[in-house]
């Protein structure tokens, strides 16, 4: 399960054997709002959509199990075959390193992480406390997209700020989509054949949200996104780096506060504020065919940053093995990969044309035959490393 503000998303994963399968998978979309609606998917293919009143997340979720369970687009007979709930949970703070399941003490700490992401948390929460009540026996595990960034050095989260301010309020880089990074560098040294612990690789998470991750001997030990997911790459509607002297500019020109400058730096900048067109890549990509001069100066931008984080990274880690695109851009935009590419071929980055051109979301090797460095699009799929911590945990108890 992954609760936001508003939506709930879901998959149900049969796990038996070394197989798995997902049974249906799906949403609700305006939790609280009116028109309030859940998409289902079942596991031929077959879709549909029920319109009704969602008031709160908990009556979303009693929503999706009673169609888990109903006879005409039911996956399961009863809710007794649900043997556990994997929920991710954005924020983990300097508490959590990896998956746990969920007990009240743990709650408690999680709780203590709100302040973190203020946004992001108590959904999750809601999440969680809507499985206790209408599954009390089923156990429930934490899944943190911060905690697979935990094994960065000090050297490398902590900010150039007064060490105070780090100590009263945990002011530091915390890395996000690390379910994500996790997955694609793992999945990449089984295609290669190669051991996880040797490699080193550069995981680059391109979609709308986009992040980067150094990852060496199997941990990360750098990544773009900081404090929150606004610090690094240019995104769809999110700044990325910016100097901090230009916010407080900004806001003093403009009379803004704090909200409004979150605001405008979260929902209204990167490739939607540079190019006044959209957030989206297609929509920007199309512009550029039209001879848009905005769109181009955007997508220069953006290709232009992933690559100067990729040549660091390189240099963080004294060279690299292999670099992965994941994430809707990273996986469906062949131009766009091509574009971040060229120009790192002094450290053994080629991507061969007829390999990448019009590649969509499959795994594949798209560098050229005897490059030094595999470039690689490793689709993403963060909700089966859910689904894989949350049996191992569970599991894990039973034998105890």
């Amino acid at each position: 399960m992954n609760c936001g503000s508003s939506s709930i998303k879901y998959q149900l994963f049969n796990m038996d054997s070394n197989n798995w399968s997902v049974m249906a998978k799906g949403g609700v979309e305006k939790v609280g709002l009116k028109g309030s609606f859940l998409k289902h998917e079942k596991e031929n293919g077959e879709k549909v959509l029920l319109e009704g009143e969602i008031m709160d997340h908990a009556t979303g979720i009693d929503y999706i199990l009673g169609v888990m369970t109903s006879e005409r687009h039911g996956c399961i007979k009863s809710l007794e075959e649900i043997d556990a709930v994997g929920h991710r949970v954005v924020h983990g703070g300097e508490t959590f390193n990896s998956s746990v399941f969920i007990t009240d003490e743990v709650i408690t700490k999680m709780k203590d992480c709100i302040e973190l992401a203020p946004l992001h948390n108590p959904p999750n929460l809601k999440g969680i406390f809507a499985i206790s009540s209408l599954l009390p026996h089923v156990p429930q595990v934490g899944v943190f997209d911060t905690a697979f960034h935990q094994t960065m050095p000090k050297h490398a989260y902590m900010y150039a700020i007064p060490n105070s301010l780090y100590k009263k309020y945990g002011v530091r880089r915390y890395g996000f989509h690390g379910t994500s990074h996790r997955y694609v560098s793992k999945r990449a040294a089984e295609i290669l054949n190669e051991d996880y612990a040797n490699l080193r690789i550069i995981s680059c998470h391109l979609g709308n949200g986009a992040s980067i991750a150094a990852i060496m001997g199997g941990k990360s030990i750098d990544t773009s996104m900081g404090f929150t997911p606004l610090e690094g790459l240019m995104m769809g509607t999110r700044s990325g780096d910016l100097d901090v002297g230009a916010v407080t500019y900004i806001m003093e020109k403009e009379m803004i506060g704090t909200k409004s400058a979150s605001v405008l730096f979260n929902k209204h900048s990167g490739m939607l504020g540079v190019t006044g067109i959209s957030s989206d890549m297609r929509e920007i990509e199309s512009a550029i065919e039209k001879g848009d001069e905005l769109a181009k100066i955007g997508m220069e931008m953006y290709t232009y940053r992933v690559k100067k984080y990729i040549g660091s990274y390189a240099a963080a880690m004294g060279g690299v093995d292999v670099v992965i695109f994941t994430g809707g851009v990273g996986e469906n935009g062949d131009d766009t990969r091509a574009s971040i590419c060229q120009g790192l071929e002094f450290i053994g980055v080629e991507v061969d044309p007829a390999k990448n051109k019009k590649l969509r979301s499959k795994e594949a090797v798209i560098s050229k035959d005897g490059a030094k460095v595999k470039v690689m699009v490793v689709p993403t799929n963060e909700e089966l490393v859910i689904a894989q911590d949350t049996m191992q945990i569970v599991e894990e108890l039973v034998r105890k």
